[in-house]
């Protein structure tokens, strides 16, 4: 038997012609894996249709949505990981899970080698060859469009000399890439950081400005920092993310405008569509700030951010990165109740909350009757708390 490849195969034109490249320039067998995370779009039985006629030798199809949400999504709320303040990772989180099907398929199929159809301008060749070193560090990497400098013009000719089955007599002016978790779009014209995205750019949000609908109030039931519940229904993780993208994507909730730093280098300008994700963080920080203690609290919010950027900087698989999802995961323990938010004009909106692990004290927060906290208290902790400060102050003014 030849020597195989495996590719991760999205259906585009770029893994497209690099079914037939590789086989030509290698002599090897291609084995194409796509792996469905909710993108939708195609149907994947179409999508596995086409790498067999380009060539593919085998070509499989993972149904990894469930997957996805539990293992990649799940963690990604709990951490509260937002890239820069903004960005919910929705395409860095989807690495790691089709590098791992990717290494899989390659042990099952003795591949000696694995495909990628990334550039060498964006974050995710890394993504895909250090998490395919951490998981197969034996394993070597194409990488064509990358490597050789494709072009789009150079893969449509390559692809009508070979006559390989790609339509590309449509060509859309943005880059996007998208899951269950939101979508993103970059290129074209919105690489002019003045120009505003069109309506065109979006597919995930309804304009939050036009057809201006009533107010959808939510209610998201949390167990130890899982969505379990919507309005009182059981839901899975899966459940929860695809109803809330409808319900907040409505409303115009999750629309990103941002210019990002890269892993290479580079600021780029992204425009995201997280509604689901967005609306779902916002609960989860929003019940943290009820049943996690101060300093636990000031500390995983530091945690938070070196977590995404982990995640962001295709560092999955790493040990710092399996260290902080166990402290994460033991932050979780009382993170159980109910958020109510209300979704309207592209805004999610915590107006509710309520759970038996609450860390808030009714009776030492009201300042009417029934009021336990003893002020009297209060005034030797402030001067104690400042001493330092003034005693440096004192210092100062005396130096002047």
């Amino acid at each position: 038997m030849s020597d195989r490849v495996v590719l991760a195969y999205s259906g585009g034109l770029d893994t497209s012609v690099a079914i037939s490249w590789i086989a030509k320039e290698t002599g090897s067998e291609v084995v194409a894996v796509a792996i469905d995370l909710g993108q939708g779009g195609e149907d994947m039985n179409v999508v596995r249709q086409r790498a067999l006629d380009c060539g593919a030798v085998e070509a499989i199809v993972v149904d990894a949505r469930d997957e996805f949400a539990d293992q990649y999504c799940l963690p990604t709320i709990q951490a509260n990981a937002m890239y820069m303040g903004q960005y919910p990772l929705v395409s860095a989180i989807s690495r790691p899970l089709i590098v791992k099907h990717l290494v899989e398929a390659a042990k099952f199929h003795n591949a000696t080698t694995v495909s990628h159809g990334c550039t060498g301008k964006g974050n995710d060749q890394v993504r895909f060859e250090v998490g395919i070193g951490a998981l197969a560090p034996d394993l070597e990497v194409i990488a064509p469009v990358r490597d050789y400098a494709w072009t789009r013009e150079k893969a449509i000719a390559f692809a009508e000399q070979n006559n390989l089955p790609i339509n590309v007599t449509k060509k859309s002016p943005f880059s996007i890439d998208q899951n269950v978790w939101g979508r993103a779009v970059e290129t074209g014209f919105l690489e002019d950081l003045w120009n505003a995205p069109t309506k065109d750019v979006y597919d995930y949000t309804a304009d939050p400005t036009v057809n201006f609908e009533a107010p959808d109030e939510v209610i998201i039931t949390f167990d130890k920092g899982v969505p379990v519940a919507i309005d009182g229904r059981q839901v899975t993780v899966l459940q929860a993310i695809e109803e809330m993208n409808t319900r907040a994507g409505r409303q115009g909730v999750g629309r990103l405008d941002m210019v990002e730093d890269r892993l290479v280098g580079i600021k780029s300008r992204e425009i995201y569509e997280a509604p689901g994700a967005i609306a779902l963080i916002t609960a989860h920080q929003a019940l943290e700030n009820v049943t996690i203690e101060r300093e636990l609290g000031r500390y995983k919010r530091q945690v938070e951010q070196r977590w995404g950027e982990l995640a962001y900087d295709g560092l999955w698989f790493s040990p710092l990165k399996r260290a902080l999802d166990a402290f994460v995961q033991d932050t979780q323990q009382h993170v159980t109740g109910d958020i109510r938010m209300v979704l309207h004009g592209g805004s999610a909106v915590v107006n509710g909350r309520r759970s038996e692990q609450s860390l808030y004290d009714f009776n030492l927060a009201t300042y009417d009757e029934g009021d336990t906290f003893d002020q009297s208290l209060a005034k030797g902790f402030v001067q104690i708390h400042g001493l330092s400060s003034k005693v440096a102050a004192r210092r100062d003014l005396n130096q002047k």
